[in-house]
Order: C-alpha cells, then structure tokens, then sequence
C-alpha cells in the first residue's frame, strides 16, 4: 500500500507543474524558449523548487533502502 501511495505522490508532484500552461505577456524572453524557462524568475523560482523536491525524495528512498538493507 505505501508503494502505491508513493507512485500516486510522485506521480502527482510530476505533472504539477502542467497545469500552469503557457502563458504570454510576462518576462523579457520569448515565452516558447528553453532560456524563458529558465531565467524568468516567475519560472526559475517553481524549476527550482521541483528540483528541490525531487532531490529530497531521492535522499529519503535512498535512506530508507540503506535502513531496510541493515
């Protein structure tokens, strides 16, 4: 049940950010360009929070994996 549980979090964290679709009107850069994504501070700010998610879930499944094999 908590694997199931896991897949439906991580599944959910994953397409999170899908349902901010693009939008025009903001930022200096062209709104359909990789470089948008990843200067516009409207964007770096939620890249960068996913990023930070995902690496503290694969700290924890790791930890717990270390734990379960000791």
């Amino acid at each position: 049940m908590k694997k199931i549980s896991t897949l439906v979090v991580s599944s959910v964290a994953t397409l999170l950010p899908f349902l901010g679709m693009a939008h025009p009107g903001h930022g200096e850069t062209e709104g359909f360009t990789i470089t948008h994504y990843f200067v516009e501070p409207t964007h770096a700010v939620v890249l960068g929070a996913v990023l930070a998610c995902g690496g503290i879930f694969y700290l924890y499944m790791r930890s717990k994996k270390q734990s379960e094999n000791n």
